[in-house]
């Protein structure tokens, strides 16, 4: 199984398209959003294109294939336009055998991590900076952000194919790579 993680999309209908195209060309079983779907949050400037119910509607395009957590620029009023759940503060997958704990990162996050074992894999979004490594026996990723990227790294995404996590800019060129032991 192959998942597609992406985060922050804040609304930018032109970024979400262009992930959306990565999605397609990267033949992923599944799309995994790390929140921050429509809102672009009182702290970041107004996105390109930015265009929340048109981002609605494309994301309900995907609805079978998405799984999504709530970011904290989300809200309930969001979810009225959504045909998948967004709610959840963290979700649970598992894939090959390891345990991945799913969440935005605002309330979890890689210094305040959940109760996790060896080997399990700790994703998250919020921050906009792409992170892949081993600290503690624990992986910790963060795809970046498509839309309001920090630190200077482009629009990137996240992609896990068997124990292989590869962190991508929207072209698909490699910025950084884990692959779990």
């Amino acid at each position: 199984m192959k998942l597609f993680f992406l985060s922050d999309i804040h609304g930018s209908i032109s970024c979400l398209d262009r992930a959306l195209a990565a999605f397609a060309r990267e033949e992923a079983d599944y799309l995994v959003s790390l929140g921050d779907l429509m809102y672009h949050g009182p702290r970041n400037p107004l996105p390109e294109n930015y265009n929340p119910k048109e981002v609605a509607a494309r994301l309900n395009t995907v609805k079978d294939k998405i799984m999504t957590v709530r970011g904290n620029c989300d809200s309930e009023v969001d979810q009225m336009l959504l045909e998948f759940p967004i709610l959840a503060e963290y979700v649970i997958l598992f894939h090959e055998g390891r345990r991945i704990f799913v969440t935005h990162g605002h309330h979890h996050n890689m210094d305040q991590l959940p109760a996790l074992s060896p080997g399990d894999v700790f994703i998250q979004g919020h921050t906009h900076i792409p992170v892949a490594e081993e600290r503690g026996g624990l992986y910790l990723l963060n795809p970046g952000s498509i839309t309001l990227p920090k630190e200077n790294f482009p629009p990137s995404y996240g992609v896990l194919a068997g124990s292989l996590f590869e962190i991508k800019t929207l072209e698909g060129q490699v910025l950084k790579s884990i692959r779990f032991a």
